[in-house]
């Protein structure tokens, strides 16, 4: 039986990963920088923004001086940017209203830092269908590696076959499956419905 839907944030719940790549870019752009639209999806979506910089900086492009600076911006940016757009999505808030109902635990498991995760989730009115939410300021390594997740599993105290997850890029969906927990990959939040999310779950059941 599933028991949990644990949910990535960014591309999934969210459609914000325009928000991610636009923010980070402004910063990037006060010291003449950038990550082209090529680069961002090959090597950098998905990643927090410290891994990002750390990428940069192996390349020679950004000085680790500039790290702590470029960060706080970003994330100043990527505030401001999801007090303006950040919006109830009604499928969204349908689809978890529903799984809730039905007695489906719900977590947010995302590479956000904290703050991040907390304004998009109460800007869009589904923090009150979660049982929690981590970040990953909770844990030692963010996505790819499946800590997250199978942090998220502890506290739950259910085993990776009790779970279903929600990914939508490569590094996510790696830690997912490393996790052993069942995996439901999407396109985009468009994807992210009752009646996908319930029909994966039933698939699931019926196979086991």
């Amino acid at each position: 039986m599933i028991k949990a839907v644990l949910f990535d944030m960014d591309g999934v719940l969210i459609d914000a990963r325009e928000w991610h790549y636009d923010s980070l870019n402004n910063a990037l752009a006060l010291f003449g920088l950038a990550i082209s639209r090529a680069e961002h999806l090959a090597v950098y979506d998905g990643l927090p923004t410290k891994k990002k910089l750390q990428i940069l900086s192996k390349t020679g492009v950004l000085p680790e001086r500039l790290h702590s600076f470029v960060n706080n911006y970003k994330q100043k940016l990527t505030f401001q940017m999801t007090v303006e757009r950040c919006r109830p999505v009604f499928h969204h808030k349908y689809a978890l209203a529903r799984l809730r109902g039905e007695g489906k635990r719900l977590v947010v498991c995302s590479n956000s830092i904290r703050a991040t995760v907390q304004i998009m989730m109460e800007q869009s009115s589904l923090l009150e269908y979660l049982e929690f939410f981590l970040s990953n300021q909770d844990v030692a390594k963010a996505k790819p590696d499946p800590e997250i997740y199978l942090a998220a599993m502890s506290r739950l105290d259910l085993d990776p076959d009790e779970c279903l997850i929600l990914e939508d890029n490569d590094h996510g969906v790696h830690a997912a499956r490393a996790s052993g927990a069942h995996v439901l990959v999407v396109g985009s939040p468009n994807d992210v419905t009752y009646e996908k999310i319930s029909n994966e779950i039933a698939f699931i059941e019926a196979r086991s």
